[in-house]
């Protein structure tokens, strides 16, 4: 026999079940431009700022900006991801000397970054740096015009992970006119393994490195870059490792205009396949002891001043 339950009943149940749920529970969280850091940060009452934003949200939960506007500079503590959707500008322009995104969340903690747009104005450190945690992933995202003197400061995005190991994602991001890389990977004396992915992602004019990979304290690294341009910057892409191992392929890449294409240093091993090398003072650098660049057959290098060279490249001012 079935027994009809008015709907009265049924709405008071739901509300009493809403009334039990925990008051500070927010998986997800919202900032908008017309926003204030005193709301709740729900999507009818969004916050205006990214780090009131990231401090309210669970972790591993995620903030969402609704419209396009500069939401500030953010130090995440804790794995959450922070996205803008399609057709949303969710922009940071850190203060003169800062960085746009600090990183310093636990060993286990994921971050992911999508759709954000970070300008350093010619007057900011770093675009991204990633400290400490688990996994980075980057989607989306543009990272231009950041500056400084140091290898820890010019660079769109800089990994230095101080302890254990770390995996990157980075896709179909953009990483422009920086003072030093694009994108430089260093980790600090302690870290250990490290995988990464570098996929459909640009690299231009950029004055050090477009990619940097430099491997000397850290642990054994696999990092496969595909589909990218490494344009005008004074080395495309540069790989330096020390005792442990580094390997890299790179497929489907175009690597134009710069001074140095590829630059393989110590025993880094560079296995390459369907690449397009011209217009570069070198081509290749291969500093490699012994030989380690190694070659499906299938690549474009020429045009360039020097197509091979075997010198390793300088180094970088303020790499030395």
């Amino acid at each position: 026999m079935r027994i009809a339950i008015p709907l009265t009943v049924l709405a008071t149940a739901f509300a009493c079940s809403l009334a039990t749920a925990p008051a500070n529970a927010r998986a997800r969280v919202f900032v908008a431009s017309y926003g204030n850091d005193a709301n709740p940060c729900t999507f009818g009452s969004p916050c205006k700022t990214f780090q009131v934003a990231v401090n309210a949200v669970d972790a591993g939960g995620e903030v969402t900006a609704i419209d396009s506007a500069g939401f500030g500079p953010i130090n995440i503590t804790k794995a959450v991801t922070i996205t803008s959707p399609d057709g949303i500008e969710a922009g940071v322009v850190p203060a003169a000397g800062a960085d746009a995104i600090d990183i310093n969340a636990a060993p286990s903690d994921a971050v992911v970054l999508r759709g954000l747009t970070l300008n350093g104005a010619g007057v900011a450190s770093n675009g991204i740096v990633f400290n400490s945690g688990a996994r980075l992933t980057v989607t989306g995202c543009v990272l231009q015009n950041f500056v400084g003197a140091t290898a820890t400061t010019g660079n769109g995005i800089l990994m230095q992970p101080t302890a254990g190991g770390m995996t990157f994602t980075i896709t179909n991001t953009k990483a422009l006119n920086n003072q030093q890389a694009g994108i430089f990977y260093q980790p600090r004396i302690g870290s250990s393994a490290a995988t990464g992915i570098i996929d459909h992602v640009e690299v231009s004019n950029n004055s050090q490195f477009g990619i940097g990979i430099d491997t000397v304290d850290g642990g054994t690294t696999n990092i496969a870059i595909s589909n990218g341009i490494a344009f005008s910057d004074m080395i495309g892409i540069s790989l330096f490792n020390g005792p442990n191992g580094l390997y890299v392929s790179i497929d489907n890449t175009t690597i134009t205009a710069n001074g140095y294409g590829i630059a393989a240093n110590a025993t880094a091993k560079v296995l390459l396949r369907r690449l397009m090398v011209t217009e570069n003072n070198t081509g290749l650098s291969n500093g490699t002891s012994p030989n380690s660049i190694y070659s499906y057959g299938d690549n474009s290098i020429n045009d360039n001043n020097s197509d091979f060279g075997v010198s390793p490249p300088p180094l970088p001012v303020a790499l030395q």
